[in-house]
């Protein structure tokens, strides 16, 4: 059974930051794209970054350029978001998410089940 477990979320207040990972079991998740998209309280979902199956590539969203990392560890099974410099607006339940050929907000093989990040201004 596929199980994408995110961890790392919390409370924190503005300027700090967090570390999200996401351990991916049952299966290897190297030979696809991983990433992370967030969910705000009455705001569309969006994609917060992506990273190619080798990490050669990454992809972010302009509102969190300079300030957010994506990284990826095969050999754990594992996707990272270093988040620095937090702002309210980033305040959001964060899902991991795979896929095979690409993922978007509604459209992915696999995801988890999101953790809190809120930050406090």
């Amino acid at each position: 059974q596929v199980q994408l477990v995110e961890s790392g979320g919390g409370l924190v207040q503005a300027g700090a930051s967090l570390r999200l990972s996401c351990v991916a079991s049952g299966r290897t998740f190297s030979g696809y794209q991983m990433g992370w998209f967030r969910q705000a309280p009455g705001k569309e979902r969006e994609v917060v970054a992506r990273i190619s199956s080798t990490g050669t590539y990454t992809y972010y969203v302009d509102s969190v350029k300079g300030r957010f990392t994506i990284s990826r560890d095969n050999a754990k099974n594992t996707v990272y978001l270093q988040m620095n410099s937090l702002k309210p607006e980033d305040t959001a339940v964060y899902y991991c998410a795979v896929g095979s050929a690409g993922f978007t907000t509604r459209s992915y093989d696999y995801r988890g089940q999101g953790t809190q990040v809120t930050v406090s201004s």
